[in-house]
């Protein structure tokens, strides 16, 4: 079986999502010292990560032989996740020049999640918040689908263990790679790192 759609690409009538401040209370706060499992087979604790690192949050990667969910396009906010990975995987090099490590955050469980990286040849890990401890904790913006809990867009610039800068809503999501190189480059003019 193969798509009824291209998952490389957004379609043109995508309803935008609109700031619902679900993620307002997020800057500054400290993240919780949790460990969550990546497409490399290693945890990771992001709270214990120093200087820049960007985490995208996307709800799920699409699969090359299966249909989205039924309404996954008129959710708005939903449709976009390869192509917003494939942005960060594309302007990888740009980030690390900026100094910023790179990860992706889903509530998918980890072996979905790693057939998404190796088709898609990411060279950063993902991560997964299956057991929804990090959403949870933090009171992560979320919707259900399918039987299934998965996070809103958003996007995250942590340093040094705490929420530096927060996207959100992000729309489109293959443009978000080349807000936060914006965002970086704009913050290291500012201060100097």
């Amino acid at each position: 079986m193969t798509r009824s759609d291209d998952l490389y690409s957004l379609p043109p009538d995508l309803p935008v999502p609109a700031d619902d401040g679900a993620c307002a209370h997020l800057r500054g706060m400290k993240l919780p010292p949790l460990e969550l499992r990546s497409t490399r087979d290693r945890l990771v604790d992001l709270s214990a990560l120093r200087g820049p690192t960007v985490v995208y949050a996307y709800p799920r990667t699409g699969l090359p032989d299966r249909d989205p969910p039924p309404g996954w396009d008129q959710i708005p906010g939903a449709r976009g996740c390869t192509p917003q990975s494939c942005a960060f995987r594309d302007h990888h090099a740009e980030l690390a020049g900026l100094g910023a490590r790179v990860f992706g955050l889903s509530t998918n469980h980890t072996a979905y999640q790693r057939e998404a990286a190796e088709r898609l040849e990411l060279p950063f890990e993902l991560l997964s918040d299956e057991d929804l401890a990090l959403t949870r904790a933090l009171g992560l913006p979320t919707f259900e689908i399918a039987g299934l809990t998965l996070l809103k867009r958003f996007t995250w610039i942590v340093r040094d263990g705490a929420i530096e800068h927060v996207f959100y809503p992000v729309f489109p999501p293959d443009r978000n790679a080349e807000q936060v190189i914006a965002w970086l480059g704009e913050r290291a003019k500012s201060t100097g790192r």
